[in-house]
């Protein structure tokens, strides 16, 4: 029994092994060109989906990046004095022979923003083949300048001017014209705070010429046609130098009567004849004058009398002055 059984299972391992060894070739290569019958499908799918995208691909170059309907033909720019058409190109890189839908307007905005004389930019395409730029530029205050030497070289191009906002940027040509008449605000050197292109000025003294310089416009519209630069020279008072060389000088606050007796200053002057060196306008009363070439220094300058609101606001501030004193 046990012999037989032997036998049944050596018989049955021969026959499998024998099984194996005749079909595992024919199993194999049916397997083999299985699989590449699969691959080949999917080689045919793929390259026929390959073949799509080329097709769509060459349409869309013919159509439009090629098409020379849609090369860049116009730049619509608008009016402003800091920048042109040439500038703009050469500032932001663009091809001036490439396809309207080569030009990356985001890259573009983004680099007119970075200019130090624009504020704000914004471009868009407009099909066929116009780029539309709109450009905020900044607007001059005043030139800005760390010496005093020689004002003339201050005034040019690229040289340093500052806008309303406090923003330091190089005055572009297209600028100069205009600028030329602006004053110049004169700031001390700072290590900590240096004027540097495209960023706030720190300096508190830029605040105190701005608040000068503001009440002279709103006295006098012309104020910005002879006033030469503007400094402060201490913790308390500013010196204002006018184009027909007049040192006056100036308190950090109460602008409005100082501009007006300036002003009242300045044209008695020249309806008598004299020449005004210096003259301190911080005294309400007896306002110091001296005088160029040795003149006879003037017996009574007439200063224009304030609002009567201002005549009560300093009769008050008088009279709490000897209140005060008296206690």
């Amino acid at each position: 029994m046990s012999k037989s059984r032997t036998s049944k299972t050596h018989n049955r391992q021969r026959s499998q092994v024998l099984e194996v060894r005749v079909m595992s070739p024919r199993i194999a290569w049916f397997g083999f060109l299985k699989i590449a019958g699969k691959l080949t499908k999917l080689a045919c799918v793929l390259a026929v989906l390959v073949g799509i995208g080329w097709g769509v691909w060459q349409g869309i170059q013919r159509a439009f990046y090629k098409n020379p309907d849609f090369r860049l033909q116009v730049i619509d720019l608008n009016p402003n004095p800091v920048i042109d058409e040439v500038r703009l190109a050469e500032a932001t890189g663009i091809d001036l022979t490439a396809s309207i839908f080569d030009i990356d307007v985001d890259e573009v905005t983004t680099k007119l923003k970075a200019l130090p004389d624009i504020a704000e930019a914004r471009v868009e395409r407009q099909l066929p083949g116009k780029l539309v730029v709109r450009v905020i530029p900044r607007s001059p205050r005043a030139w800005i300048s760390s010496t005093a030497s020689d004002l003339s070289e201050t005034r040019r191009v690229g040289a340093m001017l500052v806008d309303r906002g406090g923003m330091a940027y190089p005055c572009p040509e297209l600028q100069l014209e205009n600028a030329l008449k602006l004053p110049c605000i004169l700031l001390p050197l700072s290590a900590v705070n240096p004027i540097k292109a495209g960023q706030p000025v720190r300096q508190p003294e830029l605040a105190h010429c701005f608040r000068l310089l503001d009440a002279a416009c709103a006295s006098d519209p012309d104020a910005i046609h002879w006033i030469e630069s503007v400094k402060q020279v201490n913790e308390w008072s500013l010196l204002l130098l006018t184009r027909a060389g007049i040192s006056a000088t100036f308190g950090l606050g109460d602008h409005e009567r100082q501009i007006r007796s300036l002003r009242a200053a300045m044209d008695h002057s020249s309806q008598k004849g004299y020449s005004i060196s210096t003259i301190n306008l911080i005294p309400k009363h007896n306002i110091p004058i001296t005088l160029r070439d040795g003149g006879a220094a003037p017996h009574a300058i007439l200063i224009p009398e304030p609002p009567a609101g201002e005549i009560r606001e300093d009769r008050r501030a008088r009279d709490l002055s000897t209140l005060l004193n008296r206690n």
